[in-house]
């Protein structure tokens, strides 16, 4: 028996026609490696999507790839026209594609029916049809995304809602000025009408809540500096870019004074990861603790395979005696039950994959039918119980304040080739025992007993 009979046994114990015992396990045990492998592509390819999602869009709408942070008493944060004159200077710098000017604080926004606390983010007129990141992630749900007009707003869609408003009504902003010295030092209120030119969604409830975006001439004028944020923020080609550190050197280099211009003494430069690295760290421990979940399963049904393959040697004993009998080896019969094990393994890999693929493509179909299903079933159940065919709020599975209400999904094709590899190494260390233990079967015994 050489190792193409090997094969060839390892064939017959898969395919043969009697099913008996042992094969049907050994089948039950790749569906197990199968359905056990759904879930784990699946939570792989949307965490990596959502984490992405989620990641960009704070990124390309908050903090940009790379922040220059100002003081408030910085001679360029004196008027918009000066603070612009740094931003179209900084554009210059080797890597930089787009420079965003802004001036950020906080008021309370009040519309017709309630009242919000909200972040004002002051940004040049024409940042929604310049900038690329803002035209690609905002969303226009109502109006248009323009500040031509001076006191005109933008606003987050979760916002709008909250307060009741909808394109072209007004809304209020309550700012707090604090006039005077420390010893005797008045906060005086100071309230502006704005109209609501548009509404726009990010798809992340999260900062949807929050935004309010007025032109920058008006933000210099309703903001106090001594509480307001003065940053310029710098797109590159690339926010993952390793040379991203690169540019925000030059950047750096600019605003002492090396490139030509005045020293900006006033200046921090800060990359996006520095900004957000608290939040990206939970998203990344939350994907590893989520893998790992899904990765045990994996390893509970590979385990599977060596119990069909015990079974099945038990099974083969009269076989194995007559192969050995015939001058088989111990490695020739153990290869046998190996080849039988990864197979196994195999066919859960083939059938897993493509499934969880299928699943992960198609969850946002997947999340909306199961929410239809479960609200039309509550919707049933208040009717029986109450007699009224109207329920007190949706059942959301996803909760939109913290994820996004579309889920793009990425495909990873290098952690998929790892985990189909690994799964298949796990297939061929549990049919190592039953493969051994075939192997060292005595054919005398067996066949005295027969």
């Amino acid at each position: 028996m050489n190792v193409k009979s090997s094969l060839l046994y390892a064939k017959k114990l898969l395919f043969e026609k009697n099913a008996s015992h042992g094969k049907r396990t050994l089948v039950g045990a790749v569906v197990c490696i199968a359905i056990s492998l759904v879930p784990l592509v699946a939570v792989l390819s949307i965490s990596d999507g959502m984490i992405s999602g989620i990641t960009g869009r704070i990124i390309g709408l908050s903090s940009q790839d790379i922040s220059v942070s100002l003081s408030s008493d910085e001679s360029f944060c004196a008027s918009a026209s000066s603070f612009q004159e740094l931003s179209d200077r900084l554009l210059q710098v080797e890597g930089v594609v787009a420079s965003v000017p802004e001036v950020q604080g906080t008021a309370l926004a009040v519309g017709d029916s309630s009242r919000s606390g909200a972040t004002v983010r002051a940004v040049p007129e024409d940042v929604f049809e310049k900038n690329i990141r803002f035209k690609t992630l905002f969303e226009v749900v109502e109006g248009e995304a323009s500040l031509s007009r001076s006191r005109s707003a933008v606003i987050g869609s979760k916002l709008a809602k909250d307060l009741g408003v909808h394109a072209g009504d007004s809304i209020r902003l309550i700012t707090i000025n604090t006039v005077g010295d420390e010893q005797s030092s008045r906060v005086l209120p100071k309230v502006t009408v704005l109209t609501v030119s548009g509404i726009v969604s990010c798809g992340y409830q999260e900062l949807d809540a929050l935004w309010v975006f007025v032109p920058l001439s008006l933000g210099f004028s309703i903001l106090p500096s001594s509480s307001s944020q003065y940053s310029i923020a710098l797109v590159t080609e690339d926010s993952f870019s390793p040379d991203i550190a690169t540019i925000a050197y030059r950047v750096q280099q600019d605003l002492y004074g090396m490139g030509g211009g005045s020293f900006v003494e006033s200046a921090a430069v800060y990359l996006w990861n520095e900004l957000n690295s608290a939040q990206y760290e939970n998203f990344a421990s939350t994907k590893v603790l989520l893998l790992l979940i899904m990765l045990l399963i994996v390893l509970v049904a590979s385990i599977n395979i060596s119990s069909a393959l015990i079974m099945l040697v038990m099974e083969r004993k009269k076989e194995i005696a007559i192969l050995k009998s015939l001058g088989s080896t111990k490695a020739e019969v153990s290869l046998s039950f190996l080849v039988a094990g990864f197979a196994a393994g195999s066919g859960g890999v083939l059938v897993g994959i493509p499934l969880g693929l299928l699943s992960a493509v198609n969850i946002n179909r997947i999340i909306a039918w199961m929410e239809k299903t479960v609200n039309a079933l509550q919707l049933m159940l208040n009717t029986l119980l109450t007699g009224e065919a109207t329920v007190a709020s949706e059942i959301h599975l996803l909760d939109p304040a913290y994820y996004l209400q579309n889920i793009p999904v990425t495909i990873p094709c290098t952690e998929l080739l790892v985990i189909a590899v690994g799964t298949l190494l796990l297939s061929l260390l549990a049919s190592t025992v039953p493969a051994i233990r075939a192997g060292k079967e005595k054919p005398i015994d067996t066949l005295r007993k027969m």
